[in-house]
Order: structure tokens, then C-alpha cells, then sequence
């Protein structure tokens, strides 16, 4: 986490006052775009102007539209690298996908599945050390994402819901890439034959959770991709995909990430 000083902060307030754009305070300060937005709230609080509740339309609650192939993508965002959290000094809970600083068209594919699925919210990024969480704000976020509870994904139970098994079933190569794209990778992996070096690509998926590389096996089956699984010691926390075939159908829907 990155620290700043009072002066700094001071002199950010001091902008925000004078009606600049959190953008441009941000640019000029050198400082994160969420941090920007996060001080601006809080000073908002105290002088008393927040503006009043928030409460857009909720697919789960009163049966407004729902982007169902951007839904997919970012549920499997969440179950590899998201977490739902709620600070004491905020009012809704928030959303954070972590994207590695490597990877910036993920940050954007990110950004654009949670705003496709919540059109109503502001997104934003804020940096840390090696990578970026891509946030939003919803009192909503727990009808969508039900699996949400105390402690790690992999010390409970992952099941998902009947509607939420119907939109899987409906976009799969959506959840795996989301799966893919947060706890997986595309690599060149190689082997010796004969004293003759081969290489071949390949596609992992690693996760702790039995119940998370379950849904991730199942959905692979059902497009038609063969799989394996490799255990790393004692732990089969690997699926490995790296027949021919199945390659070719993963590089056609998924692709490494960039």
C-alpha cells in the first residue's frame, strides 16, 4: 500500500474543492485514481454533502436486464482473483478484481465486464504494489455474487446458484475465460523424446478450491475440452489442459492473456 503525505493530500482536497477533475488531480499529484476518489468522499462526508442513496436496479431484486455473457466472464473473475469487502466508514460493500501489472488488457477486459454488469456504478482502479484492483461500489453485490461469505473461497463451500448454473450453461467459454484469465495461463511447455526436444503449448488452472476447479472441470467437459489434473506435492490443486485438440478449442475462445 502507498503512503502520502498530509501536504499531499492537503493540496489534493484543495483542487478537488476548486471543482478540478479527480482525473487531473490524480495526473498531476502523481497519486492514484481511487485514492483521489476516496479522499474526495471522505472530505465530502464531513462537510455534510454526499449526495443521498445510490440505489440502482438490481437484476436479482426487481428483474432488471443483466449483460449474462459479462456476468459470466466476471464470475469467473471472482472466483479466481475477486473479493467483496466492506469498510466500516462505507456505506455498501465493494467488489476487487486484482489484475498483475503484466496483464493490462485484462485490467480492461475487468473494467469493462463490471461496468457492463453494473451500468449504473463508477469503476475505478486503484494501484498497488505489482498490480491494480479494479472496484466498484453496489449494495448489490451479494445478490449477484451469493457465494460471498467469511473466509477464503477454499476454506468453504462454492456451489452456485440455479440462475446463476443457467447463465454458465448458457456463455461457458465466458466463465472459463474469466476462470483462465484470473487463476490460469497459457505456457510453452517441452519434453524430450529420443534425445530430441519437443515443445507444445499448454493451459493450466490452478486453485485451492476443490468446489472452484470442479465448476472449472465440469464446464470444460460440457464445450469439450479433455483435461487432467496434476497435483503439486500431495495437493491436485493443477488442471492441466495439453491435448492437441482441446489446445486448438482453448486458443480459439480463450487465448493467453495480454
Amino acid at each position: 500500500m502507498e503512503f502520502h503525505s498530509l501536504e499531499v493530500r492537503q493540496a489534493a482536497l484543495s483542487l478537488l474543492r476548486s471543482g478540478a477533475r479527480n482525473a487531473d488531480v490524480a495526473r498531476q499529484l502523481d497519486v492514484p485514481l481511487g485514492t483521489i476518489g476516496y479522499w474526495k468522499h471522505q472530505d465530502r462526508a464531513k462537510r455534510g454533502e454526499c449526495p443521498g442513496p445510490h440505489d440502482p436496479d438490481c437484476p436479482r431484486c426487481d428483474g432488471s436486464p443483466l449483460d449474462e455473457q459479462a456476468y459470466s466472464y466476471l464470475l469467473g473473475l471472482y472466483l479466481g482473483d475477486g473479493h467483496i469487502s466492506r469498510y466500516s466508514g462505507h456505506r455498501v460493500p465493494n467488489l476487487m478484481i486484482t489484475c498483475g501489472d503484466s496483464w493490462p488488457g485484462l485490467m480492461d477486459s475487468a473494467e469493462q465486464a463490471i461496468r457492463r454488469v453494473f451500468p449504473f456504478n463508477q469503476v475505478c482502479r486503484v494501484r498497488r504494489v505489482g498490480c491494480h484492483n479494479i472496484k466498484a461500489y453496489s449494495k448489490h453485490l451479494p445478490c449477484l455474487f451469493p457465494q460471498h461469505g467469511p473466509g477464503r473461497k477454499h476454506e468453504r463451500r462454492i456451489v452456485l446458484e440455479g440462475w446463476q448454473q443457467e447463465i454458465v450453461d448458457a456463455h461457458p467459454w465466458a466463465f472459463l475465460r474469466g476462470l483462465i484469465h484470473s487463476d490460469g495461463c497459457r505456457i510453452t511447455n517441452w519434453t524430450v523424446r529420443n534425445g530430441k526436444r519437443y515443445e507444445y503449448p499448454r493451459y493450466f488452472f490452478t486453485n485451492k478450491s476443490d468446489d472452484i476447479r470442479r465448476l472449472c472441470t465440469d464446464t470444460l467437459t460440457k464445450v469439450g475440452v479433455e483435461w487432467t489434473v496434476l497435483a503439486r506435492g500431495v495437493d491436485p490443486f493443477n488442471v492441466s489442459i495439453a491435448r492437441k485438440a482441446s489446445v486448438a478449442l482453448m486458443d480459439a475462445h480463450i487465448g493467453p492473456k495480454y
